[in-house]
C-alpha cells in the first residue's frame, strides 16, 4: 500500500503536487481561483483535495458559498505540507548546485528604475569578481517581483518603495534614493542648487507614467508637502525614464526622477539636478527574499554587496561602459 504515494517502476514516488494544491488551496481559501492559478481543472483539484482528506481519515476543509477555510486539523497539515515542500525545495537547490559542471546561477528580479540604473553596475563588478557565476534578471512589478519571491520562482527581489506585506516576505533597505528635479543646463535655474516646492506648477513637468512607482512616490510626497499632483503642468507622461531625459535635455520640460539615474559622467554635462528647498523626497530601495528559505553562499554575494554602502556607492559611481572602452 503506497497511500500517497505513485508506484513508479516498482518505487513509491511522493506525489508533492498533492501538497502544492493543498498549499494553494489553504492560502487563497477558493478552489477556483487555484485551479486558475495552477491551470488546472477545478474538478481536479477537488478531487486531489478529496484523496488527502480521505488518506488521513479527517476533513481539512469547511466549506461554504464563500470559498473554503482550513479546519483544525487542516491548520496542523498546513504547517507540516509547508515544512515538507521547503525540505523538498532546498534538496533540489543543493543537488542543483553540486552537479558537476553546472555554474551558479542567481535568480533576480528587479523593478525598472534598479534595473535600468542599478543592476547593470552591480552586474558588471560582480562578474568581474565572481565570473563562475550568472545571473537571469526579470524586470516586473513590486507586486509581480513579490509573487515570484514567495513562489520561489526567483531567488532575490530589488523593489522601489514599499513591499506588500505577508508573513513568509523579508524586507531589507539596502540604499536611500533621493528624487530630484532635473533640469538641462540651458534652464534659467541651471545657477542654483535648490528650488521650492512653490516654483514646480510655473514649469513644464515631464513624468513617468499613472501607475509608476517613481509616479506614485513623487505625488504622494509632494502631497505631503502641501502640492497636490494636479497643480502641477505635466505637458507629457512617458513610460520610460530615459526619453524622459532625453526630453529635458532637448529643453521640452523639467522632470522629477531619481538621482540615481543621472550620477554617470555624460549626464552631468546634459543635466543639472536640483534639491526641493526644505523638503527633500527619499524613498527606500528594498531587497526581498522568502523568509522560509536558507540564503545559499551564491546569493549572499550579491546580498553583502548591497549591505556594504560603502561599496556599493563606488560601484555605482564607476562607467563601466567607459572603462571598457578605455
Amino acid at each position: 500500500m503506497c497511500g500517497l504515494f505513485r508506484i513508479y517502476e516498482g518505487r513509491c514516488v511522493i506525489i508533492e503536487e498533492h501538497f502544492l494544491i493543498f498549499k494553494e488551496v489553504a492560502e487563497a481559501k477558493n478552489i477556483t481561483s487555484s485551479a486558475k492559478k495552477l491551470h488546472l481543472s477545478q474538478p481536479s483539484i477537488t478531487a486531489q483535495i478529496q484523496n488527502l482528506e480521505s488518506e488521513y481519515g479527517t476533513r481539512f476543509f469547511d466549506r461554504s458559498n464563500k470559498g473554503v477555510t482550513l479546519t483544525e486539523t487542516g491548520k496542523i497539515f498546513y504547517v507540516h505540507v509547508q515544512s515538507v515542500l521547503d525540505v523538498l525545495s532546498k534538496a533540489r537547490e543543493q543537488i542543483n548546485a553540486s552537479a558537476k559542471d553546472q555554474r551558479k546561477l542567481i535568480y533576480i528580479g528587479a523593478t525598472l528604475t534598479i534595473a535600468e540604473y542599478i543592476l547593470p553596475n552591480i552586474l558588471a563588478f560582480l562578474y568581474k569578481t565572481y565570473p563562475d557565476v550568472d545571473f537571469k534578471i526579470k524586470v516586473a512589478n513590486t507586486e509581480s517581483i513579490s509573487q515570484d519571491i514567495l513562489e520561489r520562482n526567483i531567488h532575490i527581489g530589488l523593489i522601489e518603495g514599499s513591499a506588500p506585506r505577508h508573513k513568509d516576505l523579508k524586507v531589507e533597505n539596502f540604499w536611500e534614493d533621493e528624487l530630484v528635479v532635473v533640469i538641462p543646463y540651458s534652464h534659467r535655474w541651471a545657477s542654483r542648487e535648490t528650488i521650492t516646492l512653490a516654483e514646480l506648477p510655473h514649469e513644464r513637468m515631464i513624468t513617468r507614467e499613472e501607475g509608476s512607482g517613481t509616479r506614485r512616490i513623487m505625488e504622494m510626497a509632494l502631497k505631503e508637502r502641501g502640492l497636490n499632483s494636479d497643480q502641477l503642468n505635466v505637458t507629457m507622461e512617458l513610460g520610460s525614464t530615459q526619453a524622459i531625459k532625453q526630453l529635458v535635455s532637448a529643453g521640452l520640460g523639467i522632470t522629477i526622477i531619481s538621482s540615481l539615474t543621472v550620477r554617470r559622467g555624460f549626464d552631468h554635462k546634459k543635466f543639472k539636478t536640483l534639491k526641493i528647498h526644505g523638503a527633500p523626497i527619499y524613498r527606500p530601495l528594498s531587497i526581498l527574499t522568502n523568509a522560509r528559505n536558507t540564503q545559499t553562499d551564491d546569493d549572499r554575494i550579491l546580498i553583502n554587496l548591497l549591505h556594504d554602502h560603502e561599496l556599493l556607492s563606488d560601484v555605482l559611481s564607476k562607467d563601466y561602459e567607459l572603462e571598457h572602452l578605455q
